[in-house]
């Protein structure tokens, strides 16, 4: 599994423009082949962070899903809201989930 984390910062005036459009595409993105969750949060200090926290089934399921149209399509509106230069991270865990296995 692939946790990716984004940090974008947004225009003063466009924060309320992200939240919106947030709520409208997050279910899509919850649909996409091999998205397993998806939670979008705002920096409690810094109201013009937010982040986007995604799980994959696997680093394919993530390349697959930023080369769909719905993605092409929703990532310049949203760049065009960008206060600073995004950052991305893509990550696995270093241990296991505690099973009974």
């Amino acid at each position: 599994m692939i946790v990716r984390i984004v940090k974008m910062k947004f225009k003063k005036e466009k924060i309320n423009d992200f939240i919106i459009f947030s709520k409208e595409i997050k279910p899509i993105i919850k649909e996409q082949t091999g998205c397993l969750y998806l939670d979008i949060l705002q920096d409690v200090k810094d109201k013009e962070i937010f982040f986007t926290c995604s799980h994959w089934n696997n680093e394919d399921d993530l390349n697959n899903y930023k080369e769909t149209d719905f993605f092409k399509n929703v990532w310049p509106k949203a760049k065009e809201w960008f206060a600073d230069r995004p950052e991305a991270w893509s990550l696995v865990k270093t241990e296991k989930e505690n099973t009974n296995e």
